[in-house]
């Protein structure tokens, strides 16, 4: 007990000293402390202005509100997923200082001159400046930041990794044919990720702008026209811990589809039944793996524009769509579906939805219309409960002829006029969380009417917290050049750090008719190492592999077929995300973390823990330069050349793969053979081990399940191959432990191993107490064995190497 008062002085005083560099000119000159009190509620501090509620979600996180007098608290957040724990925290109340403590954050409030800062662990993250002003246009919260801090976050943006300096508009409007700048995408959100490992989320839906120190004044502020004064401060020792709480707090992304980690057939759009056979056809016959095809808005109209909303196959085009649908679920390929919420007044549906109120108003209470690019439109009301049935029963009614999966466009709302009223408020104040309502419409659709699947929801638009939804955002309409392909990784890493990791691009480019080969097959060897792997483009050129030309096609085949191969891997990562919101693609600097010279590095990354992946964008190279990250090892995919990590390189290019490098150590399960995941299994599949003799231990695993039913792991539906290797003298001793799953079928697994960078020969392998025959050559330096693993059993393996 007096260790801990004297722990608690001790904490006291270094606060004391510490709270100056940002606190002295991070003052506010009008708010007066007035008392304090602690409760369920957490820590309530009064002042003159108003209310400050402090609350703790665990030590990494704390909620800081702000209630001016004259108003009430509102509690109601489109963000947060996780309670308050206010026990983890305590008080101390030291003359002038408020310190409201955990073992992580730190808060500590100035009584006079009134002033909030936050800590972590004994380190500074950021204090308020004036805090909460409200202005005649805005409402303000501002916060004194540390002149070397790099800046992420605010959602997508094409403005480099560092966006400190911008004032970010956060109003979700599609860029159409954007290159290597877009200051305004489809999907921006409220908040703020520092290099110091901390993130400011300011938890309110209402439009505005978030300014990252554009007056080169050390200041973050954040402007909006209405809403709570909420935000959260979250705070970890590594990147891997922050996208952790992040995810904790927001919540996590749902396993997808396996099918959802193959190649679509994709493009604006196929016209008719038959154009859909006869594509997917042309991949069957040139034996090009295909998982899905997505119909654009032809499905629904011939004509581009005064169809939309008519939400129902236009039978003229598509005469039999129950059967062609089935037709292709027998060819392992599942239908996709492009919706929108507008419904055109010439559309069929028109009427229908005016009578079921469905629509947003005017202020009166009339359906609120307006022109845009496809015609004269409403917009469904995705807040309002009568709204939200109508829209779920057409898509229950489409899921039940067999669609697979959604694409839902234009959801930021394309066009969204400030005078319509929704239900809860107006355009403006809900305009960012509109798409985030409606991946919450078809999510829970899916809970409740079709319970054990998982859905498919593409969209173009979201928030904070959209991936618990399961939604899968693309990077919108980017240009068909190199200049389209340039942006490409800087937004999915940015989105990645924000919780929205499944965020990808139109592979091979959206807006325009430009026919570039090369352009094509880059932005294809990308895609292998990007979360969903989706070529799709306007018609005019083709996006699909089997309509270019035949060097072409076979560049994209063999893209194509390294993406199926790397399935039980990328499946892997995919559950990696599911339990801990790490992203699929990870910025470099996870790998050195104090190295801030990687802080504005994109086009290299990690895709993965084993994977380093460096893009090419830039037509005619011949060769790049990519630093490869110390701490590790690391072979060349391709060729298996060795580098060490901590320097750069220049690597040749070659025109059939992009650089990618698989760190020493991993273990990498692959699967060949694929034409589409329908009859994936695990019976017989292939683990690379990529050996290195300066890596003395390390682990690796495979998770697996049927692909289809929602929570699988959570239900017990599941397996988990857990690889270690350890090296001991002359011998390389591998162990395989299985984690079952209580309602898992599991099977016998024909595993064949490859081990590379094995220079000799060895004496001899055993598996248990086993000898096995053995392949090794000795130009790839690859060992070769296949061994059964029993379901369920653990495996042991030992290799006798030749000095």
């Amino acid at each position: 007990m007096i260790r801990f008062n004297q722990s608690v002085v001790r904490i006291t005083l270094l606060l004391t000293i510490a709270f100056g560099s940002l606190s002295a000119i991070a003052q506010n000159s009008q708010r007066v402390y007035q008392s304090h009190s602690i409760g369920e509620k957490g820590l309530i501090v009064k002042t003159n202005q108003g209310d400050y509620q402090f609350q703790f979600y665990n030590q990494n996180i704390v909620e800081t509100a702000f209630i001016p007098k004259g108003e009430k608290y509102n509690a109601e957040s489109h963000a947060v997923v996780l309670k308050p724990n206010n026990q983890l925290a305590r008080l101390s109340d030291k003359k002038n200082q408020l310190v409201y403590k955990t073992k992580g954050i730190v808060v500590v409030v100035m009584k006079s001159p009134f002033d909030i800062e936050y800590f972590y662990k004994g380190n500074e993250l950021l204090s308020e400046k004036e805090g909460y002003i409200k202005t005649d246009s805005t409402e303000n919260i501002d916060f004194q930041i540390e002149t070397d801090e790099v800046l992420f976050g605010g959602g997508a943006r094409v403005l480099g990794m560092n966006r400190r300096g911008n004032r970010l508009q956060l109003y979700n409007r599609a860029h159409y044919g954007y290159g290597t700048r877009s200051e305004l995408m489809n999907y921006t959100m409220p908040v703020v990720v520092s290099s110091k490992k901390y993130a400011v989320h300011f938890d309110n839906a209402p439009i505005g702008f978030l300014d990252l120190d554009s007056k080169k004044d050390n200041t973050l502020r954040y402007e909006t026209i209405s809403g709570r004064k909420v935000y959260q401060v979250i705070a970890a020792d590594t990147w891997e811990n922050f996208t952790y709480e992040f995810t904790n707090l927001t919540g996590r992304q749902p396993m997808l589809p396996r099918w959802a980690l193959g190649n679509f057939s994709s493009r604006f759009g196929y016209h008719s039944q038959k154009e859909t056979v006869e594509t997917i056809d042309q991949f069957l016959k040139d034996s090009i793996p295909v998982d899905a095809i997505i119909l654009d808005l032809f499905w629904f109209g011939k004509e581009m524009k005064g169809e939309m909303g008519n939400l129902a196959f236009h039978r003229d085009s598509f005469p039999a769509p129950e059967k062609m649908i089935k037709d292709l679920n027998k060819k392992g390929v599942k239908t996709i579906l492009i919706t929108e919420p507008f419904i055109l007044t010439t559309s069929k549906r028109w009427q229908e939805a005016v009578d079921n109120k469905v629509l947003g108003t005017d202020k009166a209470g009339k359906p609120f219309t307006y022109d845009f690019y496809f015609g004269n439109t409403g917009l469904v009301d995705v807040f309002k409960t009568e709204a939200t049935d109508w829209f779920w029963n057409i898509y229950k009614g489409l899921a039940n002829m067999g669609v697979a999966g959604w694409w839902g466009d234009l959801g930021e709302p394309e066009v969204h006029p400030s005078e319509l009223q929704h239900v809860n408020g107006s355009a403006d104040e809900v305009h960012n969380i509109y798409g985030h309502y409606w991946a919450k419409l078809v999510h829970e659709g899916y809970q409740k009417d079709f319970p054990n699947q998982r859905p498919f929801i593409l969209m173009r638009a979201g928030a904070v917290g959209s991936q618990r939804y399961g939604m899968i955002p693309w990077t919108g309409d980017v240009s068909r050049s190199w200049d389209g392909l340039k942006p490409q990784t800087e937004i999915s890493l940015q989105m990645g750090l924000q919780g929205i990791s499944y965020m990808h691009s139109d592979l091979g480019g959206f807006a325009g008719d430009n026919l570039d080969d090369e352009l094509y097959t880059r932005w294809l060897q990308y895609g292998v190492f990007q979360p969903i792997f989706r070529p799709h483009a306007q018609e005019a050129v083709p996006s699909e592999p089997v309509f270019r030309e035949a060097k072409t096609k076979v560049l994209a085949k063999k893209s194509i077929e390294l993406r199926y191969r790397l399935m039980p891997y990328n499946y892997t990562l995919a559950f990696e995300n599911n339990q801990t919101g790490l992203p699929l693609m990870r910025p470099l600097f996870f790998e050195e973390q104090d190295n801030m010279e990687l802080l504005n590095i994109s086009d290299t990354y990690l895709w993965g823990d084993a994977f380093l992946v460096s893009t090419i964008t830039e037509a005619g190279l011949k060769q790049k330069e990519v630093y490869i990250p110390k701490g590790s090892v690391w072979f060349d995919f391709v060729n298996g050349k060795r580098y060490e990590g901590g320097e750069s390189y220049n690597i040749e290019l070659k025109e059939d793969h992009i650089p990618a490098f698989v760190r020493g150590g991993s273990f990498v399960p692959m699967k060949t053979g694929m034409m589409n995941t329908q009859n994936y299994s695990l019976k017989e599949f292939d683990l690379h081990y990529y050996f290195d003799s300066s890596v003395k231990k390390s682990e690796g695993k495979l998770y697996n399940d049927n692909g289809t039913s929602p929570e699988a792991f959570e239900k017990g539906e599941y397996e988990l191959l857990k690889f270690k290797s350890e090296q001991k003298g002359s011998k390389l001793n591998f162990s395989v432990e299985t984690d079952l799953g209580n309602n898992f079928q599991a099977q016998d697994k024909q595993m064949t191993w490859l081990i590379h960078n094995i220079e000799k020969k060895p004496k001899a392998i055993k598996v248990g107490k086993k000898s096995v025959q053995f392949t090794w050559d000795k130009n790839t330096k690859i060992l070769r064995f296949t061994e059964t693993l029993i379901k369920g059993e653990n495996q042991t393996i030992t290799i006798k190497q030749t000095r």
